[in-house]
């Protein structure tokens, strides 16, 4: 039964696209689409999202405290293997064993729960600073940070953020807030 009028009586209001991994738009061909969520204080887990598949996050149940990191293959987007690496109570040397062997052209997406830091020694940083990030040589307790670099990479990644723990800024009481951070990224041509 169909009441006179009421076939008109519910618009939708047009609904803004959203493009892969909810970017506001398409990348350009032969681009990757990305969007790093680093974890909120030590409550809400960090995401990292490729190409429309999340690689990481709580709902997965593969992120943890420290650097959650994946390595994904430049040319095709591949997922190789994500991990997270506990740098307040881990072993570095675990990390370092992760990131030591990458094959050029391995993009390294980071995205720090709680405290990315603690463990943390020259040689992770001049690891991370290799794969292109300027703010790993400042990284410190609690902060939060989230890079996607890549091994062989020419100049400093533009894909980093970083905000320092301080008990005068932080938005949570021990933590500063969550960095989110989005953008495309250039496929390596395959070798041919």
């Amino acid at each position: 039964m169909r009441l006179a009028g009421q076939e008109n009586s519910v618009t939708a209001e047009p609904r803004a696209r959203k493009y892969k991994c909810g970017l506001p738009q398409p990348c350009p061909e032969e681009h990757l689409a990305f969007r790093v969520v680093s974890g909120a204080a030590n409550v809400i887990g960090p995401k990292i999202c490729l190409e429309d598949r999340m690689l990481m996050s709580s709902v997965k149940d593969n992120v943890g405290r420290g650097l959650n990191i994946a390595l994904v293959n430049g040319v095709n987007g591949d997922l190789i293997e994500a991990r997270p690496f506990d740098m307040w109570a881990g072993d570095v040397n675990d990390l370092l064993k992760f990131i030591r062997p990458l094959h050029e052209g391995t993009l390294v997406f980071v995205a720090s729960y709680d405290d990315p830091a603690t463990k943390m020694n020259e040689e992770t940083r001049k690891l991370f600073s290799d794969l292109g990030s300027k703010n790993v040589k400042d990284l410190a307790f609690r902060d939060s940070w989230v890079f996607v670099g890549a091994k062989g990479v020419q100049n400093k990644s533009p894909f980093e953020q970083h905000m320092k723990n301080s008990k005068h800024t932080n938005k949570y009481e021990g933590w500063p807030e969550a960095l989110e951070m989005e953008g495309c990224i250039p496929r390596r041509p395959a070798a041919s």
